[in-house]
């Protein structure tokens, strides 16, 4: 076990309060500033200035919706072109059996199925839920994320992390509250 200055046994991060979402936002870009990487912001409505505060780059989200739109489309049209055509091939009205406008429907209403449990699944995934528990509930200030405060969470993983200095700039922000984030 490490002894030094960096020692953060029982400690998940350092956590800000504030009561304003533009002290929210300046305290994240001066923390990024500072050099702190590992951080996280809880407000009680989204804030759009945020994401760019807080270096959040954007996501794979949309990526992965398409690949499901995508996959959900050739699976609706591979199983119209295999019950149509290979399976059980019928002559109605002298269509041929390869009729691709009559797939159309089909392959349309599986894009937008695919997408939309790619978005669902994926969305899921990407924000590691369901998430019955975080570190931040222990903190008790925390209750009112919901309602009325806006929190700036330093973790204790970002390399630059420092229990007495981090303190020291977390405090510098003029918070109306600043705690630690038990595990």
């Amino acid at each position: 076990m490490s002894h030094g200055p960096n020692t953060t046994e029982a400690l998940y991060g350092l956590m800000a309060e504030f009561d304003n979402p533009t002290d929210l936002v300046e305290a994240a870009n001066r923390a990024r500033l500072e050099g702190y990487t590992a951080m996280d912001a809880y407000s009680p409505y989204p804030i759009e200035e945020l994401n760019d505060a807080l270096g959040l780059r954007r996501g794979s989200l949309p990526l992965i919706v398409l690949l499901g739109g995508v996959l959900g489309g050739l699976g609706g049209y591979a199983l119209e072109f295999w019950t149509q055509v290979i399976q059980w091939p019928m002559n109605i009205g002298g269509r041929p059996f390869h009729s691709w406008p009559h797939f159309i429907p089909v392959t349309f209403e599986c894009t937008i199925l695919g997408a939309s449990l790619a978005a669902f699944v994926g969305m899921l995934a990407l924000n590691r839920l369901p998430m019955p528990y975080h570190p931040v509930f222990n903190v008790e200030a925390f209750s009112r994320a919901s309602r009325d405060r806006f929190f700036l969470c330093i973790e204790a993983v970002d390399p630059k992390f420092d229990r007495h200095a981090t303190q020291s700039f977390l405090k510098g922000l003029r918070p109306v509250g600043a705690s630690d984030v038990a595990p």
